[in-house]
């Protein structure tokens, strides 16, 4: 558990501290209006999906270069590193043009002429931050498979700094600069990410001469890119259907209206605080499986993973309490005191989140059960399970309770939960179903 938590802590708050910078554009956006705050919304969803779509690469970095690591193959980690920086900013360019003509794909998603062209103005901007972001998340990868997890953090933090003055400055138009609404966080999340970048960037050349990452990085090394490819895309599949199904739940709110949407991205943006902590523990899952996957070490992976399944469940217990006790505060923070709509904005959050309480611990099982199979290098079946859980079953009982048997935005949450539920079962059962044979790991992918 020390070693864990030693390791875990500094992810923990970096995860917490990225998806801060996202936490304090719905909080400065819901005070500036509710209008803006929906398109936040619808915006940030589509970006994040793109996004998390990409994370793949970044993700297959972090056991192959703990693996790498482990069996004392510095040039591997090295190889495999660059190679996620290729295939992430390959992703980010084929993703361009879908952000930046995305007032076309919200209208065939049947949303508000007007949210959905503010959404699409925030993300003309907010758009090119995919670049940068992906290839932050890879230097993050390296740095946690490596177990140097603090500056991670402290670049994090910074960042929210960075993200609230600037969000200040351009969404209200305070100490003279213009007020641009949605544009300034649009503005201020892409110099948040080309800063966290330039950052991360400087700490890896001084502190990490022995991998020399950004020598000669515009040469190709095919073999090296086939692996992180292959092991990358389902991944990126796997989180794509899991983000998707609660992209898909946005989609459905904004059928409901703005005001159920803005309700819908307030409760989700609360929910995804609390999922910070348990992708923390997750990433700790991955490097300690790694390690134990490149030294054969079958007993430490079981170990290791009992004890992050165990906080992790701890974690979930303590936000279902927080959830049904003190739900109209945690909504009240994302609206201004004066906002006429915020008493019915408050009312449809308080069932949001009351339904959000009921798949915190299979979510947390679900995301740990992640963490500890894409340690062993196990990503392909993780992605049909997901598949299967989220968009043969968690998308349709979304729709069937939230529409046609008429419960509204707590239906379509209660769909979230069987989702996830499946996945967290069967993932669960696919990991100890490896480990429970000692160490018989599934082949390498």
């Amino acid at each position: 558990m020390r070693a864990v938590l030693g390791l875990g802590l500094p992810l923990i708050g970096s995860h917490v501290a990225q998806f801060s910078i996202h936490l304090t554009d719905a909080l400065m956006l819901g005070w500036y209006s509710v209008e803006a705050l929906a398109a936040e919304v619808l915006g940030g969803t589509l970006f994040f999906v793109l996004f998390i779509m990409g994370s793949g690469f970044a993700w297959a970095v972090m056991p192959m270069v703990a693996s790498a690591e482990a069996s004392g193959e510095g040039a591997q980690v090295r190889r495999i590193t660059r190679m996620g920086l290729w295939a992430s900013i390959i992703f980010g360019i084929v993703t361009l043009p879908v952000m930046i003509g995305s007032e076309a794909v919200f209208g065939l998603l049947g949303q508000e002429p007007g949210t959905a062209a503010l959404a699409a103005e925030y993300l003309r901007i907010a758009g090119w931050g995919i670049l940068p972001a992906l290839m932050v998340m890879v230097l993050k990868s390296y740095l946690a498979a490596l177990e140097r997890t603090a500056v991670v953090l402290w670049v994090t933090l910074a960042a929210v700094g960075l993200n609230v003055i600037v969000n200040y400055l351009l969404i209200f138009g305070n100490l003279g600069f213009p007020e641009l609404g949605v544009r300034g966080a649009a503005m201020a999340s892409l110099a948040v990410n080309l800063v966290s970048l330039a950052a991360l960037a400087a700490y890896v050349q001084r502190s990490a001469p022995e991998h020399a990452l950004f020598r000669r990085l515009w040469r190709p090394d095919w073999e090296a890119l086939g692996r992180v490819f292959r092991l990358g895309w389902p991944i990126g599949l796997t989180s794509l259907a899991e983000v998707g199904l609660f992209a898909a739940a946005s989609v459905m709110m904004g059928w409901l209206g703005t005001l159920p949407l803005a309700a819908h991205g307030i409760a989700l943006q609360i929910t995804s605080v609390v999922f910070m902590v348990h992708l923390g523990l997750s990433n700790v899952a991955t490097v300690r499986a790694g390690q134990a996957y490149g030294r054969g070490d079958g007993a430490a992976l079981r170990e290791g993973a009992r004890v992050v399944l165990g906080l992790s469940a701890l974690v979930a217990l303590a936000t279902m309490a927080v959830l049904l006790i003190w739900p109209d505060p945690l909504v009240g923070l994302f609206l201004s005191p004066d906002d006429p709509e915020r008493a019915a904005v408050i009312a449809v959050g308080r069932q949001l989140l009351a339904a959000a309480a009921l798949f915190q611990l299979v979510d947390a099982a679900q995301v740990q059960a992640l963490g500890l199979l894409r340690g062993v290098q196990d990503t392909r079946a993780p992605m049909v399970i997901a598949a299967l859980s989220y968009w043969a079953v968690g998308v349709p009982v979304s729709y069937l309770l939230g529409f046609r048997l008429g419960y509204g935005g707590p239906g379509i949450w209660i769909g979230l939960a069987v989702g996830l539920a499946l996945a967290g079962v069967f993932m669960l059962v696919r990991f100890w179903g490896w480990s429970a044979r000692g160490v018989s790991f599934p082949a390498r992918s």
